[in-house]
């Protein structure tokens, strides 16, 4: 898939990406994807430079699967750094770093591939799937990843990259249940404090 290095493509792209997933019944691995794709691309807008041209490439291979972008900069290279708790930017190849179960660059003559691999296979299940209360909050992020951009939807398997997906989505709900409680003039330390004591109780119940 061709395409020009505008942030507005980044949407495109991920929609081609959940389309062909869905065709080949990866549903599991459609936000993970996604992700990784938007990193990859962003990367080539900010880095490489807006307008660029590029490519996407998406295959499947055994339990593998492959996404490419292509940009013809072989000088800019992609790095993994490490970006402040507070820095707008710089956590891009981090996060396909701990999305994928690895990642790299090849140059070619006339341009350079910084590619990314997810495993296909189920991962192992882990939690208290059987707490009502895990229950409800997995049925809330469900619902609650169609409100919002992809990047906090969630991920209903296990493992490495569910569980990353999975906090971002979280954060995002705590944070806009936050904004609610100021918007309506409540002390949100107070509930904060009093879901914690909450949580801790319920615990301390369920191991006795």
């Amino acid at each position: 898939m061709e395409f020009t290095a505008h942030p507005e493509e980044v949407g495109v792209l991920r929609r081609l990406v959940r389309h062909r997933l869905v065709h080949w019944g990866l549903h599991e691995l459609v936000d993970t994807a996604q992700l990784c794709v938007s990193e990859l691309v962003s990367n080539v807008v900010t880095h490489v430079g807006s307008g660029t041209p590029g490519s996407l490439a998406v295959s499947l291979s055994g339990t593998l699967l492959r996404i490419e972008v292509h940009d013809p900069d072989a000088r800019a290279l992609p790095t993994l750094v490490a970006a402040d708790v507070d820095a707008e930017g710089g956590r891009g190849m981090a996060l396909v770093e701990a999305l994928a179960d690895r990642w790299g660059v090849q140059l070619l003559e006339d341009r350079k591939v910084t590619w990314c691999e997810l495993t296909t296979g189920p991962a192992s299940s882990v939690g208290r799937e059987d707490d009502p209360s895990v229950t409800r909050a997995e049925a809330l992020l469900d619902m609650y990843a169609t409100l919002r951009a992809p990047v906090c939807s969630y991920d209903r398997e296990s493992g490495k990259v569910s569980r990353l997906v999975a906090e971002e989505s979280v954060i995002y709900v705590i944070t806009d249940f936050l904004r609610w409680l100021q918007a309506h003039g409540c002390d949100a330390d107070e509930v904060l404090d009093r879901a914690q004591s909450r949580c801790e109780a319920t615990l301390t119940g369920s191991e006795r």
